[in-house]
């Protein structure tokens, strides 16, 4: 039967350092069991050692935490850079493309212009012509006055 006053001793097995506790723990309570001690002598180095183990559990529980902690942070870091390097890149291409909507507005105005300008000057040349071949048909003797060149 069990005595109230001695503690109680929960390991799960989670992972190898868990197995690992276990193991002592087992190999430490035969050791002692075997030990030849009295019985209040075995059960306080029971309970000394098993104490000890507890303080050994929490430190590696500890050491785990700090490092989980450790590589989360770095991580987050690294993700925000990405991140950050990401929306400069977006920023650089949306300036890239601005300034070629801008550049070809601009050449599409230029050309609009300069087609707008030969248009006009055909135009000039046609009615030129036109008016040149009109003037040499009235003054042919028997050419009808009224034809119109279109």
């Amino acid at each position: 039967m069990r005595d109230r006053d001695e503690p109680v001793i929960i390991v799960e097995k989670h992972n190898e350092i868990g197995s690992l506790l276990l193991g002592v723990l087992i190999g430490a309570g035969v050791a002692l069991l075997f030990a030849p001690r009295s019985g209040a002598d075995t059960r306080a180095q029971i309970r000394r050692k098993a104490k000890e183990a507890g303080d050994a559990v929490k430190g590696a529980a500890e050491d785990v935490t700090d490092k989980v902690s450790e590589t989360f942070e770095a991580a987050r870091t690294r993700v925000e850079e990405q991140i950050e390097s990401a929306r400069n890149a977006i920023e650089m291409k949306k300036a890239q493309v601005s300034r070629a909507v801008d550049a070809g507005r601009e050449a599409a105005a230029e050309a609009r212009e300069d087609l707008e300008s030969r248009l006009a000057q055909t135009k000039a040349a046609y009615n030129a012509g036109a008016d040149v071949a009109r003037e040499a048909r009235r003054q042919r003797p028997g050419a009808p006055r009224d034809t119109t060149i279109v």
